[in-house]
C-alpha cells in the first residue's frame, strides 16, 4: 500500500509499487473518463520555489483531470517564505489545508525536511541538483510504453551529468533492473558525480565525450540540457552549453528503433529539425508524465480504487 507515503526519490518506491503504478497509467491512459471524480473534495498543494512549466503544469492537469483541485504558489515571493517563513512552518500550515504536496526547491534535500513535519504525502518535484523522481517516474513508463520493457536496454544519457537531477534520478532507478548498458556523455567538466557510478555496479558502464562515437549503439539516448542555473561562471556556461548539439546528421548514425527522451525544457542541445523524426519522443513523453502523476496522486492518497463503470 503506497497510501500515506512521501516520494522524496526513485528508490523510495519497490519495483512491484512502481509496476503498480504504471499498470494504473496504462488503464487511465485507456479509459481516462473512468478516473474522473476519484480525488473530488481533495486539494493538492503546489509549494513551488523553483521555477517549472511541464512539472507543476503536469501535477495541476493531473490533479483537476482527477477531479479535484489545486492550490499553492509558483515562486516563493508570492508566499510567506519572502517574509522568512521556514519550511517546517510552510508545511505544517499547508497541511492544515490539502491532502497531498508536491515541492521543488533550489536545496538538496528540502523536501525530505518537509517530509518530517508533515502529515499528509510530500512528493519531490526536483530538489537542486539531487533527484526528481516523478521525471523518472515519466522517464520509466516511457521507456516501458514505447520499448515494451524497461530492462535489457543500451542507454545514453547526454549533456550535464553533474549537475542534472533528472539523470541522476534515472541512473539510480534503472540500475534496479535487469542487464542495463548505461553510457555517459558529457563533457569533463560535467561528469556524472562518483556516488552515481557507484550505483551501477553489475552493469556496463562506459564514460565518453563524443555523442558520435557512441550513438550507433545505442536503444535509448537521453538528452539533457546544459543548465545555466546551475553554474557560478557565466563565462563556462557560456563554454559548455553547445558541446552537444543532436542534429539529423548525428541521428543518420542511429538506429531506426532508437528513442530520443528528453525532459525538457531543451535550450539547443536537440535541432529542431530532429522534431519530425518518429525517434523524437520528447513531447510524447511530457504527455506520459501527466498519466503517471494521476496515477501517484490516486495510489498515495488510497484512491486508486475509485473508478466509474
Amino acid at each position: 500500500m503506497l497510501k500515506g507515503k512521501h516520494l522524496l526519490e526513485p528508490t523510495d518506491l519497490s519495483l512491484q509499487e512502481l509496476e503498480d503504478i504504471f499498470n494504473l497509467a496504462d488503464s487511465i491512459i485507456k479509459n481516462p473518463k473512468a478516473y474522473l471524480d476519484c480525488c473530488k473534495g481533495r486539494l493538492l498543494a503546489t509549494l513551488f520555489y523553483e521555477p517549472s512549466t511541464r512539472t507543476r503544469f503536469s501535477f495541476e492537469a493531473a490533479m483537476l483531470r482527477l477531479g479535484g483541485q489545486v492550490i499553492g504558489f509558483s515562486e516563493p515571493n508570492s508566499s510567506s517564505v519572502s517574509k522568512g517563513e521556514t519550511i517546517s512552518d510552510t508545511i505544517r500550515t499547508i497541511a492544515c489545508y490539502a491532502d497531498i504536496a508536491v515541492m521543488r526547491h533550489p536545496k538538496e534535500g528540502a523536501p525530505r525536511l518537509a517530509s518530517k513535519y508533515s502529515n499528509i504525502p510530500v512528493i519531490n518535484a526536483g530538489d537542486g541538483g539531487h533527484q526528481h523522481p516523478t521525471q523518472t517516474l515519466t522517464d520509466l513508463l516511457t521507456i516501458r510504453s514505447l520499448k515494451q520493457n524497461i530492462s535489457n536496454h543500451v542507454i545514453g544519457i547526454c549533456g550535464d551529468l553533474k549537475f542534472g537531477r533528472t539523470a541522476h534520478s534515472l541512473v539510480k532507478a534503472l540500475s534496479r533492473y535487469k542487464s542495463m548498458t548505461f553510457i555517459f556523455i558529457s563533457p569533463p567538466e560535467l561528469k556524472i558525480p562518483d556516488y552515481i557510478i557507484d550505483e551501477v555496479k553489475g552493469h556496463q558502464l562506459i564514460q565518453t565525450s563524443s555523442l558520435e562515437e557512441v550513438i550507433p549503439q545505442l536503444d535509448i539516448l537521453y538528452m539533457t540540457r546544459i543548465q545555466r542555473e546551475r553554474f557560478f561562471n557565466e563565462e563556462e556556461y557560456l563554454r559548455l552549453k553547445g558541446y552537444f548539439v543532436l542534429d539529423n546528421k548525428k541521428l543518420s548514425l542511429a538506429k531506426k528503433d532508437m528513442i530520443i527522451l528528453h525532459p525538457l525544457p531543451r535550450v539547443d542541445e536537440i535541432a529542431k529539425e530532429v522534431d519530425t523524426d518518429k525517434r523524437a519522443v520528447y513531447f510524447k513523453q511530457a504527455r506520459y508524465g501527466m498519466y503517471v502523476r494521476m496515477a501517484l496522486i490516486l495510489k498515495l492518497l488510497g484512491d486508486d480504487t475509485c473508478v466509474k463503470n
